[in-house]
């Protein structure tokens, strides 16, 4: 059958730009799809032929027309016109109107966007390209609705909108619940799953799409919280595809998603960022990466410029060069991984990984090298062109990841042009200063010999700030591009918790510095020398320290710091991050493997699977909620579905008779939860046929089950205070809110009195209470705990030598009258004052 021609006229009046020309790589790399641009001249957009309105932009600044040919015509108003939310643009029709061709679409304020926007450019392109074998595109000045500013050739003779139904399925609307939407690491969960389908499929965001497949063309489309996307595939298991990964998205694609924004409310309008600034000349300021204090001398690190030819050998010679440069680049990648301690830190390599699979980044390197490119250069032009467009995007967590792509991208690049990364010789006492690091770098960096960092890129959030937390190296991001024009020698005092670089300090600041970092050593010498005696008061008071716990290997390092058990195991760090649950035999390696870590002296308290509207899973799918901590979490979740209670229940009891084991139910507010909780347990123990003495308690999150603390005592055998939760429960104030996380504080006198009443119901039957949140390791609380009669701390690893020394320090009776003291205050300043007015 010969192809069908039809001809799409100018849509506006103005020049036509070849798409590869239009100043975004999204269309002109043709991402999008094929087509043509217009520089216009009017302000209204007219339809380029007759069709059906598929889609028509929430903003107003893109229209999606459905031909009678089966062809998507996507035409999009200006480059990064989102962003004005609307502002400007004024839809002439309806989403499923049928329209003829030259008729008014959408009439638009055209110097509103040269002044706002980033070009005026309009894109005509074809969104569903595989139905169309040749482009034909016009070329000068063109005439809105009369001249023919692009001529398409279909494959076949398609000629209906039936035959575009049947190829392809495109799914319901689903509402990402991610806070900072499809950022690198629910992007990449997502295209994995994708990657496991053999159909085509895309992401779609009105007239926007994205290869599901791809990490970089996902954050490419620049998914926000609370957008509405579908999907769309074609294929053979198409309808399983689109089933499986929308229940995905819906679920946050494995992420701990918060409550973020309301569905229906308008959102923080996002403002240029504006790098803070010190009135003193001496003082450098950026945000802070990474806490900690450090005194050294400046050492500027520049990176170095791999140089590579641009033309090829034969096109199999350079693909099997950028094959094998990938392949090792994922070996040194793996053996990085391996060096660093925390799996959630070595989880940023295992993203590096993805990267080198990303298909729409090979598809970029290997059409370079089919044209005759070398390797090198093809693969420096894929990765560059990410790297850049992901730097330019407004949503912070998205531009950051831009320096992971050119991570990735140079280290194969060094492969590809034979040379070694150059080691980074540095002096001692260096604090390191460049416009940005790598997390290569961060996670390489010689600690004998740097004492910290400030880059004037990246931020909090940003791989590399990560890094340097969990490698305890002080640093700061984003700080004054002036840092950069600073000599080598220059002396500093970088204050990352503060996000300050001082330089040129007096001999007395400097010393004023060490002075304080020697007495910080001295202590925290003594502490651990002293870490494996009982944390008893001057007076003669017992208290029980132990440790908060993700996995084993923290495990063995709080009892190599005297930790006296286990407060506090978070198991839902074998939940998150799998595509799958866990087995009961993977679940039972792993508590017993911590058990037998512990040994039968120590105790062991394991809390229950806490995951739910705001720590969603990929495979236990659940709708959306307007409110996750108000929703469908922790024990409400696990009654919901029960065999995944009663399996790691199972998992749990086998690790009995190695440990004084305890199990807890986290999110406890009524009395019925904890009966049908403890009735799972007695049946499954009974089955099992274990017969010793496991403990059974609850946690105190919620408010209700303070107040009720007395009768609950009755049910349970202990109590356990998550003070996080308790206290954005009691204050009403989300902890990870921005402007609220300060005050959302729980020295606030009305959380004491909840723990207070929750340890007085408890004592009046004989139970002991401990308080595993962030206060437990919060020196200035520990006083007040112990005056109002917490029997047991279980805090974060590294602080268990210092609450220890602190507890021996204190006199029982002095922490009772504090208590009482405090809890007469009316605010919690009041209190942090007077319990700072007693600190050393």
């Amino acid at each position: 059958m010969s192809s069908q021609r039809i001809e799409l006229l100018a849509p506006l009046t103005g020049l036509i730009v070849p798409i590869e020309s239009v100043p975004d790589p999204v269309f002109a790399q043709k991402m999008v799809g094929d087509g043509v641009a217009i520089d216009p001249t009017s302000n209204v957009l007219a339809a380029p032929t007759g069709g059906k309105v598929k889609q028509l932009h929430s903003s107003h600044h893109a229209i999606t027309l459905l031909t009678p040919e089966g062809l998507e015509v996507l035409l999009h108003i200006g480059l990064d016109t989102v962003m004005l939310k609307g502002e400007g643009f004024k839809a002439l029709v309806r989403e499923g109107e049928e329209v003829r061709t030259g008729q008014p679409l959408i009439e638009f304020d055209a110097e509103l966007i040269m002044k706002r926007g980033k070009s005026i450019l309009t894109e005509m392109v074809v969104t569903n390209g595989d139905k169309v074998s040749a482009y034909l595109p016009g070329n000068g000045f063109a005439r809105v609705g009369l001249t023919p500013a692009l001529t398409l050739e279909l494959v076949g003779g398609a000629s209906s909108a039936a035959a575009s139904v049947a190829e392809g399925q495109l799914s319901d609307a689903v509402k990402v619940p991610n806070p900072t939407g499809l950022h690198a690491r629910p992007a990449a969960v997502l295209a994995n799953a994708a990657k496991t389908y053999k159909s085509d499929i895309k992401l779609v965001r009105g007239g926007d799409d994205a290869n599901a497949k791809s990490v970089v063309s996902i954050m490419g489309l620049e998914v926000k919280h609370n957008d509405e996307i579908k999907i769309k595939a074609t294929g053979p298991d198409a309808q399983a595809a689109i089933k499986a990964l929308t229940e995905l998205i819906r679920s946050g694609c494995g992420e701990d998603c918060g409550p973020g924004v309301p569905a229906g409310k308008p959102k923080t309008v996002i403002k240029p960022v504006v790098k803070p600034h010190s009135d003193d000349p001496d003082v450098l300021v950026g945000v802070s990466a990474s806490p900690g204090l450090a005194v050294g001398q400046i050492f500027q690190v520049k990176q170095d410029v791999i140089e590579v030819r641009e033309q090829g050998d034969n096109a199999e010679v350079e693909r099997r060069r950028l094959d094998d440069a990938l392949k090792e680049a994922k070996q040194q990648l793996e053996a990085l991984k391996s060096e660093i301690e925390d799996p959630g830190k070595a989880e940023i390599f295992s993203a590096h990984q993805e990267l080198l699979a990303d298909p729409d980044l090979l598809d970029i390197a290997i059409s370079g090298v089919s044209e005759g490119k070398s390797a090198g250069f093809a693969w420096r032009k894929a990765f560059t062109t990410y790297a850049d467009k992901l730097a330019k995007l407004q949503n912070e967590v998205l531009a950051g990841r831009a320096n992971d792509i050119r991570d990735v991208g140079r280290r194969v690049l060094r492969l590809l042009a034979g040379v070694k990364e150059a080691e980074l010789v540095v002096p001692d006492n260096a604090i390191l200063i460049a416009e940005e690091l790598t997390p290569s770098d961060t996670a390489s960096l010689d600690r004998t010999k740097v004492l910290g960092f400030a880059t004037t890129g990246g931020g909090a959030t940003s791989h590399v700030a990560i890094l340097a937390r969990s490698l305890n190296i002080p640093a700061i991001c984003g700080i004054e591009d002036a840092v950069l024009q600073l000599p080598n020698g220059v002396p500093v005092i970088l204050d990352g918790t503060r996000g300050t670089l001082r330089k040129n300090p007096s001999e007395a600041e400097v010393q004023q510095i060490r002075d304080k970092q020697a007495t910080l050593a001295r202590k925290r010498a003594e502490e651990q020398a002293t870490a494996h005696q009982p944390a008893i008061t001057r007076d003669g008071t017992r208290v029980e320290v132990v440790a908060n716990i993700g996995g084993l290997d923290e495990a063995k390092q709080g009892v190599t710091l005297g930790g006296e058990g286990v407060g506090l195991l978070r198991s839902e760090f074998l939940y998150l991050e799998r595509t799958d649950a866990p087995t009961e035999e993977e679940q039972t390696q792993i508590y017993s493997d911590i058990a037998k870590a512990l040994g039968t002296t120590r105790t062991l308290v394991i809390r229950t699977l806490d995951v739910g509207g705001d720590k969603p899973l990929p495979y236990l799918p659940m709708p959306a909620e307007e409110n996750p901590f108000l929703g469908v979490r922790g024990i409400r979740l696990c009654l919901a579905a029960p065999e995944i209670l009663r399996t790691q229940v199972r998992a749990i009891l086998r690790a009995a008779p190695l440990s004084k084991l305890h199990i807890m139910f986290p999110m406890i507010a009524s009395l019925e939860e904890v009966r049908e909780a403890k009735a799972i347990v007695a049946e499954e123990k009974a089955a099992l046929g274990v017969t010793a003495d496991v403990k059974v308690g609850i946690m105190v999150e919620v408010p209700s089950t303070a107040v009720m603390s007395e009768i609950f005592a009755r049910e349970v055998d202990f109590f356990s205070i998550g003070t996080n939760d308790l206290t954005q429960y009691t204050l009403a104030m989300d902890r990870g809110h921005p402007k609220l996380a300060k005050q959302a504080d729980a020295l606030h006198p009305g959380v004491l009195r909840l723990i207070a009443m929750t340890v007085k119901g408890a004592h009046a039957h004989g139970k002991w209470v401990g308080v595993c949140g962030g206060i437990a390791s919060d020196p200035l609380a520990v006083p007040v705990l112990l005056g109002i009669g917490v029997d047991e701390l279980s805090v974060s690893v590294p602080a268990i030598p210092s609450i220890k020394a602190l507890v021996r320090k204190l006199n029982k009776s002095d922490c009772v009258k504090l208590a009482n003291e405090v809890l007469q205050l009316g605010t919690a300043a009041e209190v942090r004052a007077r319990l700072a007015s007693l600190a050393d």
